[in-house]
């Protein structure tokens, strides 16, 4: 069931004004802002999809629950990103807030409705429905062909790509997710995750930051070590600098 109907209680506001959406997230513009708490849940895999959400603050985790009772890391989203896109009548997975979460909900029917007035729209949700998909092979291929060190240097690579389009500094990572989630997510253990971070500190490849932070020292060895070509990275730095500015 939705979050809504387990006492929760998210806290309501007037729609913002600040941060202007853009994209898809206009269509829930006019609704209002509701928060959760970390560790609580927007809405369970098998509940019915009546609702999408933008995330406007925060970082959600998204799980799948295996029928051993096991849990599976599918994904983290962040600021901007709409979640609950689906065809299917039920969520296929559960959204759970990493941290204080504010979004806002659209009832699939107005949605829908909205979109079709918007023509300009539609192919927002054709490229993110394709890069779900895409994003889905890539984590196949990691998982399945990949070493540790590979899969842990290709997630923080995409994490350094997420991290500025937050508008983080071009060198920072921000990591909200515990060590657990990462080695969940990249089918790795706790234990394998935070040795290869102290493998690539000590190499001087990354280094500690502020909480929940990664610096980037050496972005290019980075690129290597994931097992990735150089110009996979282009559009960030190449070597980021040494010391960090609080």
């Amino acid at each position: 069931m939705l979050a809504s109907n387990l006492n929760i209680r998210p806290l309501f506001e007037e729609a913002a004004t600040v941060d202007e959406p853009c994209g898809l997230a206009m269509l829930f513009v006019r609704n209002p802002i509701e928060r959760v708490a970390p560790g609580q849940i927007v809405f369970f895999e098998g509940d019915r999809a009546l609702h999408l959400f933008v995330i406007r603050e925060g970082n959600l985790r998204i799980c799948r629950q295996l029928h051993d009772g096991r849990r599976v890391i599918t994904g983290f989203l962040a600021k901007g990103d709409v979640v609950g896109v689906s065809f299917k009548n039920r969520y296929l997975y559960s959204a759970e807030a990493l941290d204080n979460v504010s979004f806002q909900r659209q009832t699939k029917v107005e949605f829908e409705k909205q979109l079709l007035a918007r023509p300009d729209l539609r192919p927002m949700l054709l490229t993110q429905l394709c890069d779900e998909v895409a994003a889905a092979q890539d984590q196949m291929v990691l998982l399945s062909c990949r070493s540790a060190e590979e899969r842990l240097c290709s997630f923080l690579l995409a994490r350094l790509q997420k991290s500025m389009a937050q508008s983080y500094e071009p060198n920072v990572i921000n990591l909200p997710m515990t060590r657990l989630d990462i080695a969940d997510y990249l089918g790795l253990t706790i234990e394998t995750v935070s040795r290869t971070i102290t493998k690539l500190a000590g190499q001087g490849i990354l280094s500690a930051g502020r909480r929940h932070e990664i610096l980037v020292l050496k972005k290019s060895a980075l690129v290597q070590r994931a097992g990735e070509d150089e110009a996979d990275g282009d559009d960030t730095v190449d070597d980021a600098p040494r010391h960090y500015h609080h």
